[in-house]
């Protein structure tokens, strides 16, 4: 019976471990931010947050106007300016990146509309540490049908 007992905990350890390690942001390089566009190939629109896998633009280029472009204020303070002006392409020749959103929460707090498989996108966003590990990409800013979205937190008034 002890045993049973302790490879019951250590499971449970495990789960609850992997689950801790996946929603931390720390390991995400927010002092480099990087432009995709591109098409959605799978979307899995649900909670702990939106993922979807992008099939990047095969001619992707940084917009001329992408430091210009306006963007929504959010609840937490964040230089939207300085993020755009300093958004550079991935050096990475990856043509499939996975896109972790917000929170079901925060997506319905800005209106998100649900993203769709074949649809267009462009964000702004953090990977890791100099573009090591998976082509995984945290969401900044999201571009979809002509508006523009600021996620790291709620919209302002």
């Amino acid at each position: 019976m002890q045993r049973r007992q302790i490879l019951i905990l250590a499971t449970a350890g495990l789960g609850t471990g992997g689950a801790l390690a996946h929603h931390g942001w720390s390991s995400f390089d927010d002092a480099k931010p990087i432009f995709l566009e591109g098409k959605a190939a799978t979307v899995k629109w649900s909670n702990p947050h939106v993922e979807l896998m992008l099939d990047v633009t095969p001619t992707l280029v940084l917009p001329s106007d992408l430091a210009q472009r306006i963007v929504p204020a959010q609840s937490a303070s964040v230089d939207s300016r300085a993020v755009l002006a300093k958004a550079t392409l991935p050096t990475r020749k990856d043509k499939r990146w996975e896109i972790e959103f917000a929170p079901l929460t925060r997506m319905d707090a800005w209106k998100v509309p649900e993203i769709k498989t074949g649809q267009a996108l462009a964000v702004v966003g953090y990977t890791f540490k100099d573009e090591k590990g998976s082509a995984t990409l945290r969401v900044e800013y999201l571009w979809l049908d002509g508006k523009a979205y600021a996620l790291r937190s709620s919209p302002t008034g």
